[in-house]
């Protein structure tokens, strides 16, 4: 952990990269300060579009409380297939300013819940950052999750290490194809593999008590149709981080979005669920390659 004025120097670069926004890989440079939007559409303060327990996620977040979860408003990824469409493709929500965000998380944690979840926080990096720090200051204990698409600088995440406990990334594609034809990044697979490097450099491994994450990198890894191949490959770079990765193999895709409106051409690929036997895949190689799984 470091000193408060440590936390207020990396809260201030982080706000300064909105000027010339830098927060994630798509390096718009835009002024959001002054109002300019670039990929991601949003501005300075972060949205929020909803807030409280949740018991829908992995049950080493969940624990007995719930996860305090905070989704974010808009997104700098926006997948075709996007299953939080409503969510993630709009920057629609309650602005709040560093105090009020801050209160609502202390909020959460006095309502029980286990850690603080961001949901899809990389767009407004610099506001999270600023008010994680304040729930600190004012004595926020449960861990902060930092719950998100993967696509990530892994020079911003840096600026928050000793600031994030638990880090929950995807990994959505080891292939630059499916990453430029799905979500318009085909720099996606190298950006998470930094990321992803960074986060595990920062945290570890997962650590659990009593059943209840506390610290470390947690990789979600959505299998997509005809995607088994390109799963496997994502778990074998994750092994080659640690072995003791903890990953969440995930079968419940199913077409949302562009994938949808536009079920043909480019589309037409991710127009069905995986099959049970590409998920099987997925999931028995993970077992082979001695990772942890979570359910």
């Amino acid at each position: 952990m470091f000193m408060a004025g440590e936390a207020a120097e990396r809260v201030e670069t982080l706000g300064r990269l909105m000027r010339s926004c830098g927060l994630c890989p798509r390096r718009c440079g835009v002024n959001r300060v002054e109002g300019e939007r670039g990929y991601c559409r949003a501005g300075p303060e972060a949205v929020v579009a909803s807030a409280g327990p949740h018991f829908g996620e992995e049950p080493c977040l969940v624990g007995r409380g719930g996860s305090g979860t905070i989704f974010l408003a808009g997104c700098n990824l926006r997948c075709a297939f996007c299953q939080n469409e409503d969510i993630s493709h709009r920057v629609v929500g309650e602005e709040m300013e560093t105090a009020s965000l801050a209160r609502r998380m202390r909020s959460l944690e006095r309502g029980g819940c286990e850690n603080i979840n961001f949901v899809t926080p990389t767009h407004f990096t610099a506001a999270l950052a600023a008010a994680i720090v304040e729930a600190r200051r004012q004595g926020l204990r449960v861990p902060i999750v930092w719950n998100s698409s993967g696509y990530e600088s892994a020079e911003v995440l840096r600026r928050l290490d000793g600031l994030v406990e638990i880090y929950m990334p995807d990994f959505k594609f080891s292939r630059s194809q499916g990453a430029a034809r799905y979500c318009n990044a085909p720099d996606y697979p190298e950006r998470a593999r930094e990321a992803i490097g960074e986060m595990h450099r920062q945290v570890g491994d997962l650590v659990l008590e009593g059943g209840v994450a506390r610290k470390g990198v947690l990789v979600r890894h959505l299998v997509m149709p005809g995607g088994a191949e390109e799963g496997c490959e994502v778990l074998d770079w994750l092994a080659s981080v640690s072995r003791r990765m903890v990953v969440n193999v995930m079968g419940q895709y199913h077409p949302a979005g562009e994938a949808v409106r536009s079920p043909i051409g480019p589309l037409g690929a991710i127009a069905r669920r995986p099959t049970l036997q590409e998920v099987r895949r997925v999931w028995n190689h993970a077992k082979e390659l001695g990772l942890r799984l979570a359910e």
